[in-house]
């Protein structure tokens, strides 16, 4: 049941209007005066006020009044009399809700009433409607704020420098990270510092062409890369670099960029290059004494035994002795052949020769030596390769190389039973490729093996080769700009094969 208030100074209508209003069921309060009226109105705060205008003492509209100044929400009816249209007018201005003249017809009160309570119920569901957006709108900007803040800190504590700009290239965040590589502070960068001032010219270009001359939909992000930034002290530190141009709505807003701090990682990486070069030092030292001391035991061998013929005048054995110091002297010249042919950068010598004659020119000079201990060399060359630029003093050693490793795989290979062959095979591959194939039926070689035989020292012939023979090999082939790569398995020989490309413009 509503609560209603009626101000008149009339008790015949506050009499009359009160039953009628009973009746229709509301609870209601009455008052003679305005300032009566104003006291009801203070303790019970009804919805509904319906006054009189005009009143002895305080009238309708002081009323009115004071009642919108304690509460604006509530609806207040004025009675008017005849004539009084003004009065009213000037009731609806101050927010009057209604106006009735006398003498108060039933229908014109219900009619009012039940405006009155229409704009309260309107009143009532617009604050409730207005309560609601207000807790969506915080609830929003609650989770906005939280995602904001959320967002700065992973920037901030990101190991990596983050630099973002506007679509003019001005710094608009500058976190910790970037603070670390830079060496400037987060105020520094953000008030007055570019793109130019932070990367080199060469990157500072690409970005300001993405923010001013790319189109939305073209390639707007920069791969990594290492660069070098310099910092606040004047130093130049290395970095990876990848990035990206803005969008928002096809249109450019900003740039940003990752770094990523190369110092440690450079300084490891050259301590690793340091020890690296120290222990194949270490390496190298050791192969060399060892091969030294083996050409030395077999030197001393050598003039053991002429010293012995000399003493006992023995020409058979002088001549074995002597042909083991040869041989010996011989190691030595390979070895610091072999030594200056590996340590020595040196550009191909190319010259235009015919490949066939080269490999031809080492079977012929292996042939002897083959036949001596059982092998039979096989030619097998392809016709199709024409004169060709090479470097052929190279070329004719890697062949010899691989030649005499081939004999020496034959002549160590326990199966006495084997028709001992080396094949020495060229081909045109492709128009821009010639190969050489030296191939052998002798030992081969297992895993172990292979993955060794191209590292220094290494030698499977027990103090008979150096150990440099295939690095140099391998050396000579990568001056070329060609490959070398080996097959081979235990008992069945191995087959290593040359590709060099073909050179056009000579």
């Amino acid at each position: 049941m509503s609560t209603l208030l009626l101000i008149d100074d009339e008790e015949g209508i506050r009499k009359v209007l009160s039953l009628s209003l009973r009746k229709d069921g509301y609870q209601v309060l009455t008052a003679e005066n305005g300032g009566k009226g104003l006291e009801s109105f203070r303790r019970n705060l009804p919805r509904v006020v319906l006054t009189d205008i005009k009143m002895p003492g305080m009238d309708g509209i002081e009323v009115l009044k004071i009642i919108k100044q304690i509460e604006p929400d509530t609806e207040v009816i004025v009675i008017t009399g005849h004539g009084e249209l003004e009065l009213a007018i000037q009731a609806l201005q101050l927010g009057a809700s209604d106006f009735i003249t006398k003498p108060v017809s039933d229908e014109a009160l219900s009619i009012a009433l039940k405006r009155a309570e229409q704009k309260l119920e309107m009143k009532r569901r617009l604050k409730e409607y207005t309560h609601d957006l207000e807790s969506m709108v915080k609830a929003a900007t609650d989770e906005l704020r939280r995602r904001y803040e959320f967002e700065d800190k992973l920037i901030q504590a990101s190991i990596d420098g983050i630099v973002a700009t506007n679509e003019k290239g001005s710094v608009l965040i500058f976190n910790e990270g970037a603070s670390r590589i830079f060496g400037y502070s987060r105020l520094e960068a953000i008030r007055g510092m570019d793109i130019e001032d932070l990367y080199p010219a060469e990157i500072a270009r690409e970005i300001k062409e993405g923010l001013y001359g790319r189109k939305y939909g073209e390639e707007h992000i920069f791969r990594w890369k290492e660069i070098n930034v310099k910092v606040k002290d004047g130093q130049e530190m290395p970095v990876r670099f990848s990035g990206a141009i803005l969008y928002e709505k096809e249109e450019v807003v900003g740039s940003v960029g990752f770094l990523q701090d190369l110092k440690e990682i450079k300084r490891l990486e050259q301590d690793l290059i340091e020890s690296e070069r120290l222990a194949a030092i270490g390496q190298t030292v050791a192969g060399l004494a060892h091969c030294v001391k083996n050409i030395l035991y077999g030197l001393k061998g050598g003039v053991y035994v002429v010293n012995t013929a000399f003493k006992s005048n023995n020409p058979e054995q002088l001549k074995t002795g002597w042909d083991m110091v040869n041989r010996n002297i011989g190691k030595v010249s390979d070895l610091v052949m072999d030594l200056l042919n590996y340590s020595k950068e040196r550009e191909p010598d190319y010259q235009r020769c015919f490949l066939n004659t080269i490999a031809g020119d080492v079977c012929d000079l292996m042939d002897l030596a083959a036949q001596e201990v059982g092998v039979k060399i096989i030619r097998n060359f392809d016709q199709a390769i024409g004169e060709v630029a090479l470097d052929p003093k190279g070329i004719h050693r890697c062949v010899l190389n691989l030649v005499s490793n081939a004999i020496d795989a034959c002549h160590f290979d326990l199966d006495r039973k084997k028709d001992c062959v080396v094949e020495v095979k060229t081909a045109l591959e492709d128009k821009d490729t010639v190969v050489i194939e030296v191939s052998d039926n002798g030992c081969g070689m297992d895993e172990e093996v292979k993955n060794k035989i191209f590292t220094s020292f290494f030698s499977t012939k027990s103090g008979a080769g150096t150990g440099l023979g295939l690095l140099v090999t391998q050396k000579i082939i990568k001056e070329h700009g060609g490959t070398i790569t080996v097959e081979s398995e235990p008992g069945k020989g191995s087959t290593f094969a040359i590709r060099l490309p073909l050179r056009e413009n000579f």
